[in-house]
């Protein structure tokens, strides 16, 4: 329990955030929806049309519709300059207000629909404008079915924001997402308890102001508003004491071995003196276009996914040949510095339980083809839609019974349980060897090679003195020594360390 309440208390930055986030979400959300509420009282067509885009906007799941703007603004670019944030809070917080517009729309359009004719009719009769009318009469009698749309409003907004973790705005998403990546369950445990906890705070206080509209009651109303309002002044306060706009922001992606990096990048930089954020949890083609638009300061990125899904080459080169095109590319192309490789390759490659494969007569792809119509293959999120997985399905002609989605942490567990007769592992992952996994040959060389490689965005290309604490790290991580601190922080039970830990082990090992 004291990593429990450790990890709840460090949370600290995280909430601050989390409650500006959805504060503004919902502040937005409420700002379209209460015009168009009363827009659409009055037209049928507009009532029809609003409130069918809302239900639309609701069938999007809440990570899509997060994903979804930042190929928007990265798009608007071109209009709006470089300086339109492409992540972090501003697609979070236009994704957020979508996302919180139908409950109140639909309540306040309600609201409206149901006053008492009589009411308006007497409204009319003594003179009263339509401004009048709304503001007098509408709008008090209104008032409490409104706040029920806004109370549930701002309940999803809460639960639905921890999502932006994956589009790089900090939130009480990423203690969760960092700790279903290393199962620390500590860790999701305070994530999901702080998040719970705020969203069941945030409905007491806007159901006393509820209340206190239907009772009239001014001292019910008025404290449930000051409570609300005291709370986001306090979480401003402590955000913008924290902010610190010069920091080096170092992204990692969704899976161990880039926390780890990360935070071995980071106690560098932070040894020379130089102030660091952390962005984790990112997709794979956010980081890198969050590093090409200087988003992202660094990150660590792999030969084969630039070459695939930046490049769209389907060919191998090799491995030298490879690397080499990539860094012209990237100099050329975004301004980003690649400043070398960290000596190991964390490759796609295809594994199976030992037992498995033996019953099976599987030693490499080629032998998959036979049988592979009655297995199940397992994947990263993002696998079956990759480069990788379309040349290799073509390269071998494989079709399988079932292919499965796995976050990274539990695909080898779906291995493990039999779940799933393939996954789509990774050669550095300290797994493969503690739970013996036979990983398949690939002789017709469809999977391209994956060095890792240490990238600056433009914002830092040219700053030598980054580049001088960091080119130690370079050529000196052996895949050994890698999937000996990726297995640190996979593993479970006694002997499990924290990324930063097993990064510190990792720059012992390798003599930083």
């Amino acid at each position: 329990m004291n990593g429990f309440w450790g990890n709840l208390l460090g949370l600290g930055d995280k909430l601050a955030a989390h409650i500006v986030l959805s504060a503004s979400a919902i502040g937005l959300g409420i700002a379209f929806a209460l015009p168009l509420a009363v827009w659409a009282s009055r037209s049928p067509t507009v009532n029809r049309i609003a409130l069918g885009f809302s239900s639309l906007v609701q069938t999007i799941p809440a990570l899509a519709l997060l994903a979804l703007f930042f190929p928007i603004l990265l798009s608007l670019r071109a209009v709006f300059g470089e300086d339109l944030p492409t992540l972090g809070f501003l697609p979070a917080l236009l994704a957020l207000a979508l996302y919180a517009l139908l409950p109140i729309l639909r309540n306040s359009v309600t609201a409206q629909a149901n006053l008492d004719p009589g009411v308006l009719e007497a409204a009319d009769g003594v003179g009263m404008t339509s401004w009048q009318k709304l503001r007098l009469v509408e709008a008090p009698l209104s008032a409490p079915f409104i706040m029920a749309g806004i109370r549930t409003a701002s309940v999803w907004t809460i639960g639905a924001a921890t999502l932006s973790t994956t589009i790089g705005q900090p939130s009480l998403g990423d203690p969760i997402f960092a700790g279903l990546q290393t199962q620390n369950w500590a860790l999701v445990l305070a994530g999901c308890l702080a998040s719970a906890g705020l969203a069941l705070l945030v409905d007491l206080l806007l159901g006393l102001i509820e209340r206190g509209l239907a009772d009239r009651s001014t001292f019910k109303w008025g404290g449930g508003l000051l409570a609300v309002a005291a709370g986001l002044a306090t979480a401003l306060a402590y955000q913008s004491g924290s902010k610190n706009d010069d920091a080096i922001v170092i992204a990692s992606k969704q899976f161990s071995e880039q926390y780890i990096l990360a935070r071995l990048i980071g106690s560098r930089l932070e040894d020379a003196g130089y102030d660091v954020e952390y962005r984790d949890g990112l997709g794979s083609a956010v980081v890198h276009n969050a590093v090409a638009s200087s988003s992202i300061d660094i990150s660590v990125d792999y030969t084969g996914t630039i070459w695939t899904n930046n490049l769209k080459r389907a060919d191998n080169p090799g491995r030298d040949a490879m690397y080499e095109t990539i860094v012209q590319w990237e100099r050329e192309a975004n301004g980003v510095r690649v400043l070398g490789r960290l000596g190991f390759e964390n490759a796609y490659a295809f594994a199976m339980r030992a037992d498995r494969a033996a019953e099976l007569g599987v030693d490499s792809l080629e032998d998959l083809v036979p049988v592979a119509s009655r297995l199940t293959v397992g994947g990263d999120p993002e696998f079956f839609e990759r480069p990788e997985w379309i040349s290799v399905r073509e390269a071998y002609g494989l079709s399988f019974g079932e292919t499965r989605n796995f976050s990274p942490t539990f695909m080898y567990n779906a291995l493990r349980s039999g779940e799933a007769d393939v996954i789509s592992a990774y050669t550095s992952d300290g797994r493969i060897a503690a739970d013996r996994l036979v990983v398949l040959q690939d002789p017709r060389e469809a999977l391209p090679s994956y060095d890792a490689m240490l990238m600056l965005s433009p914002r830092i290309a040219d700053d030598e003195g980054i580049a001088a604490v960091l080119k130690p790290l370079i050529g000196s991580i052996s895949v050994e020594a890698m999937r000996e601190a990726n297995f640190a922080v996979d593993r479970e039970g006694e002997g499990k360390l924290s990324p930063a830990q097993a990064a510190d082990e990792l720059a012992a090992k390798i003599g930083l």
